[in-house]
């Protein structure tokens, strides 16, 4: 299973970003697709999963801000970034669950400054 993300950049603060995340191989009983976060000095935390039946989480800070979607047929999970906020400054990386097995993207730089 590969994960490859695009998207990442640098905004000023309000300002949007798109990430993408393409999955490729055995895929078949993937189950959860999501996002995740890890600042400098920081730990890596959770900020959106989306379910195969379309049940969505949100970490609380970025609740009405951000959107997670997908693609089954491109097997592809997006993340709408709206309203960034510096704190919003991070490693993004896809995250992938297909049965038991967890699996990482190589992580997207996404830099919120003026």
């Amino acid at each position: 299973v590969q994960l490859v993300e695009s998207g990442g950049g640098l905004v000023q603060p309000g300002g949007s970003l798109r990430l993408s995340c393409v999955a490729s191989g055995n895929i078949v009983s993937m189950t959860v697709m999501g996002w995740y976060r890890q600042a400098p000095g920081k730990q890596r935390e959770l900020v959106a999963t989306i379910a195969n039946n379309g049940r969505r989480h949100f970490r609380d800070s970025v609740k009405g801000r951000f959107t997670i979607s997908r693609d089954g047929a491109k097997n592809t999970v997006y993340l709408q970034m709206d309203s960034l906020k510096s704190e919003d400054t991070a490693v993004y990386f896809c995250n992938l669950l297909v049965g038991n097995t967890v699996y990482w993207g190589q992580g997207t730089q996404v830099t919120v400054s003026s």
